[in-house]
Formats: C-alpha cells, structure tokens, sequence
C-alpha cells in the first residue's frame, strides 16, 4: 500500500521529533490498521499493522527492549 491509499488519515510524527525534519517516520490509524510511513515521502510506501501487533511493538519500546 502507498500514502495515497490512505485518503483523509491523519498522519502525525512523535512530539519529540520536532519540526526541522530529519529522519522521522508518522503514523495514522484506520478501521483496523496501523499506518506507518516515511516522513519525507508521504506518497510513498506505507507499513500497515494489525493494531494488536502495533500495541505489542509500543509497549515491547517502552520496555526499552529494542536497542535505539
């Protein structure tokens, strides 16, 4: 799926990363799917998951058990 299957989704970055750009992935949720895309090419591929497997990711970093 690419940005431009996600019509009117709202697309936001993490508060803390800021407005200079950078290397900054947003993310937009729909009826039953998680969005994530780069920031720099918003009309490019899109990662989508289930919302389970994106809550299971949130909570495995705010777990500190990725290396980032």
């Amino acid at each position: 799926m690419n940005g431009r299957g996600w019509g009117s989704a709202r697309w936001h970055k993490a508060t803390k990363s800021g407005s200079n750009g950078g290397d900054c992935v947003e993310v937009a949720e729909a009826p039953e799917v998680i969005g994530v895309r780069d920031s720099k090419d918003q009309s490019g591929p899109v990662l989508a998951f289930s919302p389970d497997a994106w809550a299971a990711f949130l909570a495995d970093v705010k777990a500190g058990r990725y290396d980032m």
